[in-house]
């Protein structure tokens, strides 16, 4: 006996968005359903197709490249820009660069974006701070062992792309010192809190991970590093807590002192 089939409608299991924008997306004509948020809006078709749906005149879809090419997403997502202006109308540079870059997060945001300025409503589900694009929460799920080393950090939040779109050889390494930064930082912290992982012999210069310095004194510090104040912050991932190490408890180890002997 055949078995008989059932049609639903196309809906990925996980999108990133809440439930209401991703009904209100379904709403819509658009040319194919995203199931990939960060890589179906990176081109920026289908938010001018969003866009026509309110605004035809200004939004012509055959004025608008479907490829996926870094030329052909700069040239839709420039024109976007255009349009909406006219309008009074605008979107966050930084969320359009992280949707072209295909960075953690900016999709998600610039959709939402868009959803409010469009139908005048405020996602209720979505609270905490803004992303910064960068896989620090997905990296945070994941255990010790299987977190990113220092060359994988730097390839997996400076793409290719955004390279290519700012070809500057110094503008380009400083987002890579601050991405190693940034790694360097939770793996002094893990180290400090994991001595076990890494064989560390506690010692009585280090404080344990039981007497770290309270949450309260904590967001008291500066959120930067401060040589002045001889405290160096750590900052760490939710599972991990918040570590200072005193800058006079640091040794660092000094090449030995030759003397010149004169035969």
């Amino acid at each position: 006996m055949a078995r008989s089939s059932i049609c639903f409608a196309e809906c990925p299991k996980k999108t990133g968005l809440p439930r209401e924008v991703v009904k209100w997306l379904q709403t819509l004509d658009l040319a194919f359903y995203p199931k990939n948020v960060r890589r179906d809006f990176s081109s920026g078709y289908l938010v001018a197709q969003i866009f026509s749906h309110y605004y035809p005149r200004d939004f012509s879809l055959h004025s608008y490249d479907r490829g996926t090419s870094l030329s052909a997403k700069q040239w839709n997502w420039s024109q976007i820009e255009r349009s909406l202006e006219k309008r009074n109308l605008y979107l966050k540079k930084e969320a359009i660069d992280g949707t072209i870059h295909c960075k953690p997060g900016a999709a998600e945001l610039l959709v939402l974006e868009v959803y409010t300025i469009l139908t005048k409503g405020r996602v209720s589900d979505v609270e905490g701070p803004e992303p910064d694009f960068t896989d620090e929460e997905y990296q945070n799920l994941l255990p010790s062992l299987a977190r990113s080393t220092a060359s994988k950090a730097i390839k997996n939040n400076l793409t290719a792309t955004e390279i290519q779109a700012v070809p500057d050889i110094s503008t380009n390494q400083r987002k890579a010192e601050n991405i190693l930064c940034r790694h360097l930082e939770h793996k002094a912290a893990e180290r400090i809190l994991n001595p076990g992982r890494f064989k560390v012999k506690p010692k009585r210069s280090h404080p344990a991970p039981h007497n770290l310095v309270p949450q309260s004194q904590m967001d008291k510090c500066s959120d930067t590093c401060s040589p002045e104040g001889n405290t160096l912050k750590l900052w760490s991932s939710p599972a991990w807590s918040r570590a200072s190490v005193s800058f006079k408890e640091i040794k660092v180890r000094q090449p030995a002192k030759h003397s010149l002997v004169n035969y």
